[in-house]
């Protein structure tokens, strides 16, 4: 009797060790990596100027960075997010080493796993990642050479 609950046992516990390997490698390999657009940036000629014409012709609420839209996630209704907005001076360094004229920022989970993956397959990482009370962020570039900026948020 004592031989099948040990190999009840041991068969349980095989079982459920096995089951247990295959959720987390599993969900390894579908780990969320852009979850939303944090904020679009853009050059132009006069940052100023421009915030003020889209505050006055398309009602932006606007603020010293551009402005903040805000938003709920799914499926929590209840946690809100934001996505910036914000014009640059045309000749922002902060774009660089992209020569194009603007960046997108998204919305990541686990950002320093992610970078592991990105080094993996070979993506220029332009940058050490930063953390400010508001989120980490980190630059890549794309294959074109468009500066991206990563942001997991500290919601």
């Amino acid at each position: 009797m004592k031989k099948i609950i040990l190999l009840t046992l041991a068969f349980a516990l095989t079982f459920y060790l096995g089951f247990s390997f295959r959720i987390l490698t599993k969900n390894n390999h579908k780990m969320k990596k852009v979850t939303g657009i944090g904020g679009v940036f853009f050059k132009c000629k006069d940052p100023k100027k421009v915030t003020e014409w889209y505050q006055k012709h398309l009602g932006l609420d606007t603020n010293p960075y551009g402005a903040t839209f805000d938003w709920y996630e799914s499926p929590d209704s209840t946690t809100k997010a934001q996505t910036q907005w914000t014009p640059f001076a045309e000749n922002s360094k902060y774009f660089e080493p992209s020569t194009k004229d603007f960046m997108i920022n998204y919305r990541v989970e686990n950002l320093e796993v992610l970078v592991e993956e990105l080094k993996k397959e070979g993506v220029t990482i332009v940058d050490k990642m930063e953390t400010y009370d508001y989120g980490k962020f980190i630059h890549i570039l794309d294959n074109e050479g468009n500066k991206i900026q990563l942001w997991e948020p500290i919601d």
